[in-house]
């Protein structure tokens, strides 16, 4: 048992609003340059919808992720003598019309305009080109379900083998916040040529080293989820580097900080390296999510502590992994699901699937529906959440639901339910944590190796007048 520690997320899509704060923060922190003005590394899409990039989930066109061949594992891109010969062009390269050509407008048009009869207008022209441009599409462009079209392209619609309907009584939607997914099993490390992306033994999160990376593009069409980028002006490739100079400080990402809807959640989770692989490798896609589970360890365990302590994780690490709210939503109370765990890579960011709105034919007299009566199919969310496997989407919902039979009966009177999956006080719990959690409650993260280094700078601080402390 080779135990390592990584730093994992949790959102709550029944929480998301959809208000893209997240984005912006996220953009304005990390993405606000030149080069790179196309690149959201977190973005909220409405599903049912192609996303952004468009059919970024559509791996026949794309190639991304793992696929099994004869047992073994292998990049859907090909094998290494495949992707040799394509080292100089890769077929499965997204452009950047598939993400949108970035914009800005003359303002200027209308600083210097003279007195006229007519209104002046700002133009929108390219933040690329620096030409005039007409605006096709955006990353938001299909913000609750604007371009009913593209809705029904959606790639999971697909895969079910079901039309849906635009008509108002029956559409439903949803918001999925994405970012990196810092998986376990990472396809653009695997691809990357040059050995520039990593995976920190420390955290678990994947970075780019800008000083290795040769602008080989082989990790970009290789991430399943589209979450790795091309910067034009430095050539070079750039992801979600999941706000690493705060996760060592103690301190959440920018997305969860400013989340509006409180929606996220982050901690330590530790897991059996050893187990990686045999879990990536799950011959039925339906129960990799299953195999992941097994991966994750008890942090309360003595055998798990001793092996943890073994392989040099700190004593807080520890701590922090055994008070972690996502461990509890993961694995305790297995209500956070990973997006699309058949493309392999093992994401280590999860989802609690929402409990959408009843369907109209129950609603006028049904408090607490049964699964089935839910507005978005449950095929649906098993696409997106659970690798086709309804049986694991349904037991989800059930465990949600149950905790809201519970706190209604609480405040009612009503007896519970007969067939609660855990005792009264769990749903309790589960209870304050999705619904009423503090700041302290939803975000555990040791601070990292680097604290003692950073606290020692804070109390030099105005110690040593105008010159650096310690030199510069």
């Amino acid at each position: 048992m080779k135990i390592k520690a990584q730093i994992s997320m949790v959102m709550n899509l029944d929480k998301c609003i959809g208000c893209h704060t997240c984005s912006i923060t996220c953009k304005n922190v990390w993405t606000n340059r030149e080069g790179a003005e196309y690149m959201y590394f977190n973005n909220v899409e409405t599903k049912p919808g192609i996303g952004y990039p468009k059919n970024w989930e559509d791996q026949k066109k794309w190639r991304g992720g793992w696929v099994l061949k004869n047992g073994q594992l292998e990049l859907a891109g090909g094998s290494r003598t495949k992707r040799l010969a394509e080292l100089f062009y890769h077929p499965q390269q997204p452009e950047m019309d598939d993400y949108y050509e970035p914009w800005t407008y003359d303002y200027k048009t209308l600083i210097d305009s003279r007195r006229k009869n007519h209104q002046p207008v700002a133009r929108p022209r390219s933040l690329v080109t620096e030409k005039r441009m007409d605006i096709k599409w955006g990353p938001n462009w299909e913000d609750d379900l604007a371009n009913g079209e593209t809705a029904r392209q959606d790639v999971n619609l697909r895969h079910m083998g079901q039309e849906i309907t635009m008509e108002f009584h029956d559409l439903f939607m949803k918001y999925l916040p994405r970012v990196c997914n810092h998986c376990l099993n990472p396809a653009c490390v695997a691809a990357c040529p040059s050995g520039a992306i990593y995976k920190r033994d420390e955290d678990g999160v994947v970075l780019v080293s800008q000083d290795a990376c040769r602008g080989w593009r082989h990790c970009i069409p290789a991430c399943p989820y589209k979450k790795v980028y091309f910067n034009w002006k430095t050539n070079k490739a750039e992801k979600c580097v999941f706000c690493f100079p705060r996760l060592e400080n103690g301190l959440p990402t920018v997305c969860a900080d400013t989340c509006v809807g409180r929606l996220r959640y982050m901690g330590v989770l530790l897991y059996d390296m050893d187990q990686v692989k045999a879990a990536a490798s799950t011959p039925e896609k339906g129960e990799i999510y299953h195999s992941v589970l097994n991966i994750i360890q008890d942090p309360n365990d003595p055998a798990v502590i001793a092996a943890a302590r073994e392989e040099g994780i700190p004593e807080n690490w520890i701590q922090a992994a055994q008070n972690s709210p996502v461990y509890k939503m993961v694995k305790e109370w297995q209500i956070a699901l990973p997006l699309h765990a058949e493309f392999r890579t093992l994401p280590m960011v999860w989802y609690v699937p929402p409990l959408s709105p009843i369907t109209r034919r129950v609603e006028a007299n049904v408090y607490l529906p049964d699964v089935d009566e839910m507005r978005i199919p449950i095929a649906y969310l098993a696409e997106l959440l659970g690798a086709g496997n309804t049986s694991v989407i349904t037991a989800t919902l059930q465990r949600l639901l149950d905790m809201r039979a519970v706190m209604r009966a609480k405040e009612t009177g009503d007896k519970l339910p007969g067939h609660l999956e855990y005792p009264v006080e769990t749903y309790e719990k589960m209870y304050r944590l999705l619904g009423i959690a503090k700041y302290k409650e939803r975000f555990n993260i040791p601070a990292g190796i680097q604290q003692e280094t950073h606290e020692k700078m804070r109390e030099l601080q105005g110690g040593g007048s105008y010159t650096c402390p310690g030199g510069c």
